[in-house]
């Protein structure tokens, strides 16, 4: 008779759930709260409501609590306690995913992921309610890492820095404006590139360039020996202020595009290919006849371009001396066009980006894999050049 009744109440219970919109959800809250209250019970060494000599606490009614699963998203009633909290045990193992998950969203972000893109990433991962604010309060979770990597010290000596500008679309104050945020790139006395600022600025002058060198020396840069960029009048300015006796290298490839923005569509991979030849040459003298030997055959033709070429191009062969270190390396900024290429295929896929902070810590969290990568690769620049020159400078 009592197995006949036990599996009657068993057969209503069933039916309950069966009624239910959902009845494996249904059966699955019900088993939790009875694993809560055996816990509750064991945990205070009494039943609810039982009245022995060997109770250890008192219950003090619930709490609710939301607990996402694969099968859908439940609300507990959780047992609170007078003295100590109660954690249920599937909660705190369920803390543990949730930290898994929370590293998969972020690698997801790191590498370009939109949070619309992350929501359906997490249902992949049976989360089926996770919204695009709890995505960003996950990510936010990178902001500590991303301001120790950005405020670090810098003890090792970078003889060469190259400097660019990314500029991206960033909601300031309710509007979409275009900002710059300076990368600066170094290479250590070993000769092993590294990240050294990445900073948001709203405009490239002489004073926020100015602003970001005197940062780098104040987290211990000392004068480089060369610094690589474009021929902004900002940084040039910047350069000779802050690095008292730094040479400065105008980036070829940006020199390149200035001169051929005065040539016609139709004769620009021509006299690209013979304006080239300048800093392939062995030598700075053979740069210069080079260079007088275009000029001569250019001045009539394309007048303004020549000008620019004649203007610019004492800047752009300070990497001759420079000797022994590969001219390729340190002639550009190509190491930073590589990074900002890769940086722009990741940021692409958010468009628009709702505060600055958002973009940095994006760029930030990306820029610090590259420089842990080649913190462990191969010395970009032989180091044993990079010793002679410092010990030259110094003697």
């Amino acid at each position: 008779m009592a197995q006949n009744h036990s599996t009657t109440e068993l057969g209503k219970m069933l039916l309950r759930f069966v009624l239910e919109p959902d009845p494996m959800l249904a059966m699955l809250t019900w088993l939790c709260e009875l694993l809560m209250e055996a816990e509750v019970d064991a945990k205070l060494a009494a039943g609810k409501s039982e009245r022995t000599d060997s109770r250890q606490g008192y219950r003090s009614g619930y709490r609710p609590r939301r607990f996402d699963t694969r099968l859908g998203t439940m609300y507990l009633m959780v047992p609170k306690l007078r003295q100590g909290g109660y954690i249920p045990f599937f909660v705190t193992a369920r803390q543990r995913s949730e930290t898994a998950l929370i590293e998969v969203i972020q690698e997801a972000f790191v590498n370009g992921v939109s949070t619309r893109k992350m929501e359906k990433l997490a249902q992949s991962l049976g989360i089926e309610s996770l919204s695009h604010t709890q995505v960003s309060n996950m990510t936010k979770e990178l902001d500590e890492q991303v301001k120790l990597f950005r405020n670090r010290p810098l003890t090792q000596e970078y003889p060469i820095l190259w400097v660019d500008a990314l500029y991206e679309d960033i909601r300031i104050d309710r509007r979409v404006r275009k900002m710059a945020v300076l990368v600066v790139c170094g290479v250590n006395s070993e000769g092993k590139r590294d990240i050294l600022a990445i900073e948001p600025m709203m405009e490239e002058s002489h004073g926020t360039y100015s602003q970001l060198f005197e940062s780098l020396k104040d987290r211990g840069l000392k004068t480089p020996h060369l610094v690589v960029s474009d021929a902004h009048a900002g940084i040039r300015k910047a350069v000779s202020t802050c690095f008292l006796g730094a040479s400065w290298q105008r980036c070829k490839v940006h020199f390149m595009r200035n001169i051929l923005c005065h040539i016609p569509s139709k004769n620009k991979e021509h006299v690209a290919a013979r304006l080239k030849q300048i800093w392939l040459q062995p030598d700075e003298e053979c740069a210069r006849q080079m260079a007088q030997t275009l000029i001569e055959e250019w001045s009539r033709k394309y007048e303004k371009a020549v000008e620019i070429l004649e203007a610019g191009l004492e800047d752009s062969l300070q990497f001759y001396h420079f000797k022994g270190i590969d001219p390729r390396k340190i002639s550009s900024t190509n190491v930073l066009e590589r990074l900002n290429r890769e940086i722009r295929r990741r940021t692409r896929v958010v468009s628009i980006f709702p505060n600055p902070a958002s973009y940095v810590r994006l760029v930030t969290a990306y820029l610090m894999e590259y420089a842990e990568d080649w913190s462990t690769a191969k010395g970009y620049i032989n180091h044993n050049k990079l010793e002679e020159l410092i010990q030259a400078e110094q003697s």
